[in-house]
Parts: C-alpha cells; structure tokens; sequence
C-alpha cells in the first residue's frame, strides 16, 4: 500500500508532459519519475543491462516491461518515506504494462493524457534536438515519427482500459492553460485520497 497518490502521466514526444510535471513537483511537492529518464541513467551508467537498452532505444523500439517496471519499484520504493505522491511519467506504454504496474506495486489514482496532433509533437521534438547541446540517440526525425507511431497504436488500448481513471487535456495551449486543467484534477484528487486514506 503506497497510501499516496499515483498519477500515470501520458503524452506523445514533445507534448510538454515534462514541462507540466515539473510544475505539479513545484505546486504539489509529488515525486517525479521518468521512465524515460530512468532507462538514460541506466544507459549511462555503462552497465551491460544499459549497453542493451541503448541498442534498443536507438532503433526506437520499446524496452521489455520487466526492465522498466524493476526500474520503477526500485526508484518508488527508495522515495517512499516522505513521498506527497507519484507521478509516473511515460508510462504504461502498453495496455499489459498498466496491468503489471497495478498488481506489483499500486494502482493509479488517475491517468492525465496530453494530447497533440502528430504534426505538432515532431516539430517540437525536432527544435529541441535542434537547440539542445546534448544530443540524444533517439532524436532524429525518422525515430521520432516511429516513436509517435508506436505511441499511437499503444496509447488507444491503455486509455480504452482506465476511461473512468483518464483525463485528457488539449495541450495543444499555452502551459499555465494547461496547468490549470491540472491543478483542478489534482485539487480534486488529493482531497478524495485524504479521505479514503482517513476512513481505511
């Protein structure tokens, strides 16, 4: 019983997901995990499990669920003591993932999906690769268009599994529009888990 908020946070490449929970870090002190982010340590850790995952990532393919989900436990359980709540960003990418997720470790709270046209994710993508002075493996427009892709396919069966857990938000708007959507979903949310959570 993790006994605090989990929100799973979805979104295409370049839909500003990450730029929206570094808002509710601030806002709501919740403790932010990147799948994503986890996997680039891994890799650059050198470890030979990280040598592996490079490999697969610069195709553009999809990690094995048990290698993201041990990533995740490991950095949830070490947070725990203190912890306001989880976002956990980029994940599940696959319908059997979020079923995974629910019965090793919690289930989510909610699920908030930031959507964006396919044109609009690869033209942010590609100017962030372009301004960016750390040049990522996975950032090249014909990965990217794979990635929207595989994305696509995988999103639609994730979302038609939690419709009474989702909410989807334009973010095709301004960030503090956006943030605003947000901030009511996790107002409401926080307050319906704190008296779950005093009532069990």
């Amino acid at each position: 019983m993790v006994g605090v908020p989990i929100i799973w946070v979805l979104g295409g490449p370049g839909c500003g997901k990450g730029t929206q929970c570094a808002k509710i870090v601030e806002k709501y002190g919740f403790v932010h995990l990147s799948s994503g982010d986890l996997l680039r340590e891994e890799v650059a850790s050198g470890s030979p499990k990280g040598q592996e995952l490079a490999a697969i990532m610069k195709e553009g393919k999809l990690v094995s669920n048990d290698d993201v989900l041990g990533l995740l436990e490991k950095a949830i359980r070490e947070r725990l003591n203190g912890a306001k709540g989880f976002l956990i960003d980029g994940y599940p990418r696959e319908k059997d993932q979020g079923v995974a997720f629910e019965k090793k470790i919690a289930p989510a709270d909610l699920v908030l999906f930031f959507d964006c046209a396919d044109a609009t994710l690869v033209s942010r993508v590609m100017a962030r690769a372009a301004a960016s002075t750390e040049k990522r493996a996975d950032d090249n427009e014909e990965t990217i268009k794979t990635r929207i892709a595989t994305f696509r396919s995988n999103t639609n069966a994730i979302l038609s599994q939690y419709t009474d857990k989702t909410l989807t938000i334009n973010a095709e708007r301004g960030v503090d529009e956006i943030f605003n959507d947000v901030t009511c979903a996790l107002d409401c949310l926080i307050q319906k888990k704190a008296t779950v959570v005093a009532s069990a």
